[in-house]
Protein backbone atom coordinates (compact mmCIF):
# COMPACT_ATOMS: atom_id res chain seq x y z
CA UNK A 1 0.00 0.00 0.00
CA UNK A 2 1.19 3.53 -0.98
CA UNK A 3 1.96 5.59 2.38
CA UNK A 4 0.39 8.51 2.18
CA UNK A 5 1.93 10.22 5.33
CA UNK A 6 5.02 11.08 2.37
CA UNK A 7 2.07 12.65 0.65
CA UNK A 8 1.72 15.14 3.07
CA UNK A 9 5.52 15.62 3.95
CA UNK A 10 6.93 18.41 1.53
CA UNK A 11 10.22 18.53 2.71
CA UNK A 12 10.78 14.11 2.34
CA UNK A 13 8.90 15.03 -1.38
CA UNK A 14 11.43 17.34 -1.56
CA UNK A 15 14.27 15.23 -0.61
CA UNK A 16 13.48 12.81 -3.24
CA UNK A 17 12.43 14.71 -6.15
CA UNK A 18 15.52 14.32 -8.35
CA UNK A 19 13.91 14.75 -10.92
CA UNK A 20 12.47 18.07 -10.56
CA UNK A 21 9.00 16.80 -11.01
CA UNK A 22 7.14 19.20 -8.65
CA UNK A 23 9.28 22.12 -9.19
CA UNK A 24 8.84 21.47 -13.00
CA UNK A 25 5.18 21.57 -12.05
CA UNK A 26 4.51 24.29 -9.91
CA UNK A 27 6.85 26.08 -12.43
CA UNK A 28 4.33 25.38 -15.86
CA UNK A 29 2.35 28.96 -16.09
CA UNK A 30 6.14 30.57 -16.04
CA UNK A 31 7.20 28.67 -18.56
CA UNK A 32 4.45 29.09 -20.50
CA UNK A 33 5.15 32.84 -20.33
CA UNK A 34 8.88 32.54 -20.70
CA UNK A 35 8.25 30.55 -24.14
CA UNK A 36 5.51 33.12 -25.29
CA UNK A 37 8.23 36.13 -24.97
CA UNK A 38 10.53 33.52 -26.78
CA UNK A 39 8.12 33.34 -29.46
CA UNK A 40 7.19 36.49 -29.60
CA UNK A 41 11.14 37.28 -30.16
CA UNK A 42 11.65 34.96 -32.81
CA UNK A 43 9.02 37.13 -35.02
CA UNK A 44 5.88 34.96 -34.55
CA UNK A 45 3.81 37.65 -33.85
CA UNK A 46 4.89 39.97 -36.47
CA UNK A 47 3.75 37.04 -38.81
CA UNK A 48 1.23 37.68 -41.75
CA UNK A 49 0.81 34.18 -43.26
CA UNK A 50 -1.45 34.79 -47.01
CA UNK A 51 -3.62 31.31 -45.66
CA UNK A 52 -3.73 28.72 -43.94
CA UNK A 53 -1.51 25.11 -44.67
CA UNK A 54 -3.02 22.22 -46.90
CA UNK A 55 -1.58 19.89 -43.93
CA UNK A 56 0.18 20.45 -41.01
CA UNK A 57 2.89 18.26 -40.44
CA UNK A 58 4.64 17.26 -36.57
CA UNK A 59 7.55 15.55 -35.72
CA UNK A 60 8.94 14.98 -32.21
CA UNK A 61 10.62 12.19 -30.16
CA UNK A 62 9.34 11.01 -26.58
CA UNK A 63 6.29 11.76 -24.26
CA UNK A 64 6.48 15.37 -24.86
CA UNK A 65 6.47 15.00 -28.65
CA UNK A 66 3.68 12.87 -28.99
CA UNK A 67 1.67 15.18 -26.48
CA UNK A 68 2.35 18.82 -28.56
CA UNK A 69 1.29 16.49 -31.60
CA UNK A 70 -1.85 14.92 -30.33
CA UNK A 71 -2.70 18.52 -28.20
CA UNK A 72 -2.47 20.13 -31.80
CA UNK A 73 -4.55 18.06 -33.69
CA UNK A 74 -7.57 18.40 -31.00
CA UNK A 75 -7.29 22.14 -30.69
CA UNK A 76 -7.34 22.51 -34.86
CA UNK A 77 -9.82 20.17 -35.78
CA UNK A 78 -11.77 20.70 -38.63
CA UNK A 79 -9.58 23.82 -39.35
CA UNK A 80 -6.39 21.33 -41.44
CA UNK A 81 -5.38 17.49 -40.82
CA UNK A 82 -2.68 17.16 -38.45
CA UNK A 83 -0.34 14.41 -38.78
CA UNK A 84 2.10 13.01 -36.62
CA UNK A 85 5.10 11.88 -38.23
CA UNK A 86 5.95 8.87 -35.49
CA UNK A 87 9.68 8.13 -35.91
CA UNK A 88 11.13 4.51 -37.03
CA UNK A 89 15.09 3.06 -35.82
CA UNK A 90 15.99 -0.11 -34.08
CA UNK A 91 16.36 2.11 -30.70
CA UNK A 92 14.88 5.06 -29.29
CA UNK A 93 18.20 7.23 -29.54
CA UNK A 94 18.99 10.86 -30.89
CA UNK A 95 21.38 9.06 -33.46
CA UNK A 96 18.87 5.73 -34.28
CA UNK A 97 15.17 7.80 -34.89
CA UNK A 98 13.93 8.33 -38.59
CA UNK A 99 11.55 10.71 -39.76
CA UNK A 100 10.04 11.13 -42.97
CA UNK A 101 7.34 13.20 -44.99
CA UNK A 102 4.90 11.48 -46.90
CA UNK A 103 4.99 11.07 -50.53
CA UNK A 104 2.06 13.76 -51.20
CA UNK A 105 3.57 16.41 -48.66
CA UNK A 106 5.35 19.73 -50.51
CA UNK A 107 5.16 23.44 -50.65
CA UNK A 108 1.51 23.88 -48.90
CA UNK A 109 2.33 22.09 -46.32
CA UNK A 110 3.32 22.92 -42.33
CA UNK A 111 6.36 21.04 -40.82
CA UNK A 112 6.36 21.68 -37.16
CA UNK A 113 9.46 20.55 -35.51
CA UNK A 114 9.38 19.73 -31.17
CA UNK A 115 12.29 18.66 -29.29
CA UNK A 116 14.27 19.04 -25.67
CA UNK A 117 17.24 17.69 -27.60
CA UNK A 118 17.74 18.54 -30.50
CA UNK A 119 20.78 16.61 -31.60
CA UNK A 120 18.88 13.77 -34.01
CA UNK A 121 19.96 13.81 -37.25
CA UNK A 122 16.90 12.44 -38.18
CA UNK A 123 15.18 15.56 -37.61
CA UNK A 124 17.53 17.33 -39.45
CA UNK A 125 17.41 15.00 -42.31
CA UNK A 126 13.56 15.69 -42.13
CA UNK A 127 13.77 19.54 -42.40
CA UNK A 128 16.21 18.92 -45.30
CA UNK A 129 13.46 17.18 -46.99
CA UNK A 130 10.88 19.55 -46.31
CA UNK A 131 13.03 22.19 -48.04
CA UNK A 132 14.07 19.91 -51.13
CA UNK A 133 9.87 20.02 -51.37
CA UNK A 134 9.51 23.76 -50.78
CA UNK A 135 7.34 22.88 -46.93
CA UNK A 136 7.61 25.61 -44.38
CA UNK A 137 9.78 24.21 -41.20
CA UNK A 138 9.13 26.08 -38.20
CA UNK A 139 11.10 24.32 -35.17
CA UNK A 140 10.99 24.76 -31.58
CA UNK A 141 14.37 23.53 -29.92
CA UNK A 142 17.11 24.43 -27.41
CA UNK A 143 19.13 27.40 -28.52
CA UNK A 144 22.38 26.16 -29.58
CA UNK A 145 21.97 22.45 -31.07
CA UNK A 146 22.54 20.88 -34.65
CA UNK A 147 18.67 20.78 -35.29
CA UNK A 148 18.34 25.01 -34.86
CA UNK A 149 21.19 25.36 -37.24
CA UNK A 150 19.53 22.63 -39.75
CA UNK A 151 15.88 24.33 -39.74
CA UNK A 152 18.15 27.84 -39.89
CA UNK A 153 19.89 27.24 -42.93
CA UNK A 154 16.66 25.50 -44.91
CA UNK A 155 15.66 29.26 -44.27
CA UNK A 156 13.01 27.87 -41.42
CA UNK A 157 12.28 29.95 -38.19
CA UNK A 158 13.49 28.40 -34.90
CA UNK A 159 11.86 29.39 -31.38
CA UNK A 160 14.46 28.83 -28.32
CA UNK A 161 13.01 26.54 -25.98
CA UNK A 162 12.47 28.05 -22.81
CA UNK A 163 14.19 25.96 -20.27
CA UNK A 164 14.98 26.76 -16.41
CA UNK A 165 18.81 25.79 -15.22
CA UNK A 166 18.36 22.85 -13.03
CA UNK A 167 16.94 21.07 -16.38
CA UNK A 168 19.08 18.55 -18.24
CA UNK A 169 16.02 16.35 -19.99
CA UNK A 170 18.14 13.56 -19.07
CA UNK A 171 15.67 10.18 -19.08
CA UNK A 172 12.58 11.12 -17.10
CA UNK A 173 12.78 14.66 -17.23
CA UNK A 174 11.45 14.90 -20.92
CA UNK A 175 8.12 13.64 -20.11
CA UNK A 176 7.59 16.47 -17.10
CA UNK A 177 4.97 19.65 -17.70
CA UNK A 178 8.19 21.80 -18.39
CA UNK A 179 8.97 20.18 -21.68
CA UNK A 180 5.42 19.82 -22.20
CA UNK A 181 4.94 23.37 -22.39
CA UNK A 182 8.20 24.60 -23.26
CA UNK A 183 7.50 23.16 -26.89
CA UNK A 184 3.74 23.66 -26.85
CA UNK A 185 3.42 27.20 -25.99
CA UNK A 186 5.17 28.54 -29.30
CA UNK A 187 3.28 26.41 -31.89
CA UNK A 188 0.03 27.95 -30.13
CA UNK A 189 1.16 31.35 -31.05
CA UNK A 190 2.20 30.10 -34.36
CA UNK A 191 -0.72 28.42 -34.71
CA UNK A 192 -2.86 31.36 -34.09
CA UNK A 193 -1.15 33.63 -36.52
CA UNK A 194 -1.99 30.82 -39.46
CA UNK A 195 -5.51 30.81 -38.43
CA UNK A 196 -5.79 27.28 -37.67
CA UNK A 197 -7.12 27.72 -33.79
CA UNK A 198 -7.20 30.94 -31.44
CA UNK A 199 -4.34 31.36 -29.26
CA UNK A 200 -3.60 35.11 -28.81
CA UNK A 201 -1.46 36.20 -26.44
CA UNK A 202 -3.96 37.18 -23.86
CA UNK A 203 -5.08 33.65 -24.27
CA UNK A 204 -1.83 32.82 -23.33
CA UNK A 205 -1.59 34.92 -20.38
CA UNK A 206 -5.14 33.16 -18.85
CA UNK A 207 -3.32 30.06 -19.49
CA UNK A 208 -0.31 30.30 -17.23
CA UNK A 209 -2.55 32.06 -14.81
CA UNK A 210 -4.74 28.94 -14.94
CA UNK A 211 -1.57 26.81 -14.61
CA UNK A 212 -0.47 29.08 -11.44
CA UNK A 213 -3.89 28.54 -9.67
CA UNK A 214 -3.66 24.79 -9.74
CA UNK A 215 0.01 24.98 -8.91
CA UNK A 216 -1.68 26.70 -5.38
CA UNK A 217 -4.22 24.19 -5.38
CA UNK A 218 -1.99 21.12 -5.83
CA UNK A 219 1.53 22.08 -4.16
CA UNK A 220 3.40 19.86 -1.84
CA UNK A 221 2.48 21.99 1.05
CA UNK A 222 -1.32 21.33 0.74
CA UNK A 223 -2.61 18.51 2.49
CA UNK A 224 -4.17 15.41 0.19
CA UNK A 225 -7.66 15.75 1.87
CA UNK A 226 -7.80 19.35 -0.53
CA UNK A 227 -5.67 18.76 -2.36
CA UNK A 228 -6.92 17.00 -5.94
CA UNK A 229 -3.41 15.93 -7.48
CA UNK A 230 -2.17 14.03 -4.14
CA UNK A 231 -5.90 12.44 -3.96
CA UNK A 232 -6.27 10.90 -6.99
CA UNK A 233 -2.39 9.76 -6.84
CA UNK A 234 -3.32 8.08 -3.42
CA UNK A 235 -6.51 6.79 -5.36
CA UNK A 236 -4.44 5.07 -7.86
CA UNK A 237 -1.96 3.48 -5.71
CA UNK A 238 -2.15 -0.21 -6.37
CA UNK A 239 -4.33 0.32 -9.07
CA UNK A 240 -5.05 -0.22 -12.90
CA UNK A 241 -6.14 3.27 -14.31
CA UNK A 242 -8.56 3.06 -17.09
CA UNK A 243 -8.44 6.61 -18.04
CA UNK A 244 -11.93 7.62 -19.48
CA UNK A 245 -12.29 11.21 -21.19
CA UNK A 246 -15.15 12.67 -22.24
CA UNK A 247 -14.37 16.07 -24.68
CA UNK A 248 -12.06 17.75 -27.21
CA UNK A 249 -9.57 18.87 -24.99
CA UNK A 250 -9.79 15.58 -22.30
CA UNK A 251 -8.33 13.04 -24.95
CA UNK A 252 -5.48 14.28 -25.28
CA UNK A 253 -4.90 14.91 -21.67
CA UNK A 254 -6.09 11.63 -21.12
CA UNK A 255 -3.86 10.20 -23.20
CA UNK A 256 -0.86 12.07 -22.28
CA UNK A 257 -1.58 11.13 -18.26
CA UNK A 258 -1.17 7.48 -19.46
CA UNK A 259 1.90 7.94 -20.77
CA UNK A 260 3.35 9.88 -18.22
CA UNK A 261 2.55 7.31 -15.39
CA UNK A 262 3.83 4.69 -17.47
CA UNK A 263 7.18 6.68 -17.80
CA UNK A 264 7.46 8.81 -14.73
CA UNK A 265 5.58 6.33 -12.28
CA UNK A 266 6.41 3.00 -13.56
CA UNK A 267 2.69 2.41 -13.99
CA UNK A 268 0.44 0.75 -16.84
CA UNK A 269 -2.07 2.65 -17.51
CA UNK A 270 -5.29 2.65 -20.85
CA UNK A 271 -6.91 5.49 -21.88
CA UNK A 272 -9.52 5.52 -23.88
CA UNK A 273 -12.31 7.97 -25.35
CA UNK A 274 -16.46 8.03 -24.16
CA UNK A 275 -18.45 6.13 -25.27
CA UNK A 276 -16.13 3.70 -27.02
CA UNK A 277 -14.14 2.98 -23.66
CA UNK A 278 -17.23 1.67 -22.31
CA UNK A 279 -17.07 -2.10 -25.02
CA UNK A 280 -13.27 -1.56 -25.17
CA UNK A 281 -12.15 -1.63 -21.50
CA UNK A 282 -15.57 -3.06 -20.20
CA UNK A 283 -14.56 -6.95 -19.79
CA UNK A 284 -11.27 -5.66 -17.25
CA UNK A 285 -14.14 -4.76 -14.64
CA UNK A 286 -15.07 -8.35 -14.32
CA UNK A 287 -12.30 -10.20 -15.38
CA UNK A 288 -8.92 -10.77 -13.43
CA UNK A 289 -8.22 -6.74 -12.86
CA UNK A 290 -12.08 -6.72 -11.68
CA UNK A 291 -12.57 -5.61 -7.93
CA UNK A 292 -13.53 -8.79 -6.26
CA UNK A 293 -10.77 -10.54 -8.42
CA UNK A 294 -8.52 -10.94 -5.31
CA UNK A 295 -10.27 -12.17 -2.66
CA UNK A 296 -8.65 -11.49 0.68
CA UNK A 297 -6.54 -15.15 1.59
CA UNK A 298 -5.81 -15.50 5.12
CA UNK A 299 -2.87 -17.56 4.50
CA UNK A 300 -1.54 -15.07 2.17
CA UNK A 301 1.93 -13.20 2.96
CA UNK A 302 1.28 -9.74 3.21
CA UNK A 303 4.39 -8.45 3.24
CA UNK A 304 6.76 -10.38 0.13
CA UNK A 305 4.08 -11.17 -2.28
CA UNK A 306 2.39 -7.93 -3.63
CA UNK A 307 -1.17 -6.40 -4.21
CA UNK A 308 -2.83 -7.15 -6.97
CA UNK A 309 -3.97 -4.47 -9.47
CA UNK A 310 -7.09 -4.01 -9.71
CA UNK A 311 -8.97 -1.73 -12.11
CA UNK A 312 -10.17 1.74 -11.03
CA UNK A 313 -11.90 4.31 -13.80
CA UNK A 314 -10.12 7.65 -14.00
CA UNK A 315 -13.39 9.85 -15.47
CA UNK A 316 -11.56 13.43 -17.34
CA UNK A 317 -14.33 15.54 -18.66
CA UNK A 318 -13.99 18.49 -20.55
CA UNK A 319 -16.85 19.96 -22.85
CA UNK A 320 -19.16 16.91 -24.18
CA UNK A 321 -19.60 17.12 -28.28
CA UNK A 322 -23.19 18.42 -28.40
CA UNK A 323 -23.99 18.46 -24.97
CA UNK A 324 -24.19 14.83 -25.03
CA UNK A 325 -22.67 12.96 -22.17
CA UNK A 326 -21.87 9.19 -21.49
CA UNK A 327 -20.23 9.95 -18.06
CA UNK A 328 -23.71 8.38 -16.50
CA UNK A 329 -23.62 5.29 -18.73
CA UNK A 330 -19.91 5.24 -17.49
CA UNK A 331 -20.39 5.62 -14.07
CA UNK A 332 -23.32 3.10 -13.91
CA UNK A 333 -21.28 0.64 -15.64
CA UNK A 334 -17.99 1.01 -13.24
CA UNK A 335 -20.38 1.12 -9.99
CA UNK A 336 -22.27 -2.02 -10.73
CA UNK A 337 -19.27 -4.09 -11.26
CA UNK A 338 -17.89 -2.14 -8.00
CA UNK A 339 -15.25 -0.54 -9.79
CA UNK A 340 -14.33 2.88 -8.26
CA UNK A 341 -14.16 6.10 -9.98
CA UNK A 342 -11.78 8.96 -9.73
CA UNK A 343 -13.37 12.17 -11.41
CA UNK A 344 -12.08 15.21 -12.64
CA UNK A 345 -13.67 18.16 -14.36
CA UNK A 346 -11.80 21.78 -14.59
CA UNK A 347 -13.61 24.82 -13.86
CA UNK A 348 -15.55 27.08 -16.20
CA UNK A 349 -12.95 29.10 -18.60
CA UNK A 350 -11.56 28.89 -22.51
CA UNK A 351 -11.14 25.54 -24.01
CA UNK A 352 -7.04 26.20 -23.46
CA UNK A 353 -8.01 26.82 -19.80
CA UNK A 354 -9.72 23.96 -19.68
CA UNK A 355 -7.09 21.94 -20.84
CA UNK A 356 -4.18 23.26 -19.00
CA UNK A 357 -5.78 22.90 -15.62
CA UNK A 358 -6.64 18.62 -16.82
CA UNK A 359 -3.07 18.39 -17.77
CA UNK A 360 -1.58 20.28 -14.83
CA UNK A 361 -3.62 18.30 -12.20
CA UNK A 362 -2.97 14.97 -13.79
CA UNK A 363 0.78 15.95 -13.90
CA UNK A 364 0.84 16.65 -10.30
CA UNK A 365 -0.29 13.60 -9.85
CA UNK A 366 2.22 11.58 -11.92
CA UNK A 367 4.77 12.99 -10.20
CA UNK A 368 3.60 12.68 -6.30
CA UNK A 369 2.66 9.00 -7.26
CA UNK A 370 6.29 8.49 -8.74
CA UNK A 371 7.92 10.39 -5.64
CA UNK A 372 5.50 8.18 -2.83
CA UNK A 373 6.50 4.82 -5.21
CA UNK A 374 10.39 6.17 -4.61
CA UNK A 375 10.26 6.83 -1.12
CA UNK A 376 8.45 3.37 -0.09
CA UNK A 377 11.88 1.59 -2.62
CA UNK A 378 13.94 3.17 -0.33
CA UNK A 379 15.93 1.26 2.38
CA UNK A 380 14.71 1.89 5.15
Amino acid sequence: MLDESLLDAPDALARIDHRGLLRGAAEAGARVRTAAHHAAEAGISALAPEGRPRAVLVAGPGTAGVGVADLIGALAGASAPVIPLRPTGVAHAAGALRWALPGWAGSLDLLLVATTDGSEPGLAQLVQQAYRRGSTVVAVAPRTSPLSEAVEGAHGLVVPMATAPYELYEEGQAAGPGALWALFTPLLALLDRVGLLEAPPEALDQVADRLDEVAERCGPAIATYTNPAKTLAAELADSLPLIWTEGVGAAPAGRRFAAVLAELAGRPALAAELPEALPAHGVLLVGGFAAGADPEDFFRDRVEEPQALHARVVLLRDRPAGGLTAAPAARELALGHDTPVSELEPQEGTELESIAELLAVTDFAAAYLSLAEAGEARPS
